[in-house]
């Protein structure tokens, strides 16, 4: 997989991509994560990416021509076609299914805004997927790139080493994650739960099942909610481990 970042900051994100993760899986040659700097395509002295809004109004508006020409330069590079995403808090939400859907393609461009917003062309003329990671306002796309690139790197086959870790991750079944343990056994009167230390898979496997039912149901009800309607098997499952 390639991925292509186009930003005002690389040099914020760069190091981010390098590392943990991330960093291994390029080593790996699992993925190619490439940062692009928009500015490079400006084309007056002032190497200027961003204007007034024409009608008046607070803040400046990234043009139209440095970004159309970052991306068609960008994607030239490479032979395979590039799923274009806009980061925007006007796009649909980001989660796991997404990233799930994201990580089968072969090729990424994520385009990082910054100040009031982009000219509405680039929406029109480019027709990207926009994408929006959380109902809050950030100073420019890169930290939201940095989210994306993240939660799609880690499914890529080989890019975590347990892949069991993977699917009993928070929201890899639309569950939050169960608790987890490691020694020592007791730590300023707290305990690890008894069943844990049984060696019974079963009886672990349940009690996981059950905790993350109950968690998801007391810090997230609306994924809870949304469980009922799409995997009641997940509750019956639980509800006759318990009952057991």
């Amino acid at each position: 997989m390639r991925i292509d970042v186009l930003t005002l900051f690389p040099g914020a994100i760069e190091p981010f991509f390098g590392a943990s993760i991330i960093g291994r899986a390029q080593a790996a040659g699992l993925v190619t994560v490439r940062c692009t700097n928009i500015r490079d395509y400006a084309t007056d002295s002032h190497r200027s990416v961003d204007d007034r809004p024409f009608g008046g109004g607070p803040g400046m508006v990234m043009m139209c021509p440095v970004v159309f020409d970052a991306v068609e330069h960008v994607e030239s590079l490479d032979t395979r076609s590039a799923t274009r995403i806009l980061l925007t808090p006007q796009g649909e939400p980001f989660n796991q299914a997404v990233a799930r859907e994201l990580a089968g393609r072969q090729r990424l461009l994520l385009i990082c805004g910054h100040y009031e917003g982009f000219d509405e062309r680039i929406r029109e003329g480019l027709r990207p997927r926009e994408i929006s990671v959380g109902d809050y306002v950030l100073s420019g796309g890169e930290a939201a790139a940095m989210v994306v690139v993240d939660a799609v790197v880690r499914l890529l086959p080989g890019a975590v080493g347990d892949e069991e870790s993977i699917e009993s991750e928070s929201f890899s079944e639309g569950l939050l994650e169960y608790p987890q343990y490691t020694r020592p056994r007791e730590y300023r009167g707290l305990t690890v739960p008894e069943v844990l230390l049984s060696g019974d898979h079963a009886r672990i496997a349940r009690w996981r099942m059950e905790q993350a039912l109950k968690r998801t149901r007391q810090r997230r009800p609306d994924l809870y909610e949304r469980l009922q309607s799409t995997r009641p098997d997940l509750l019956t499952s639980a509800d006759e481990g318990s009952a057991s």
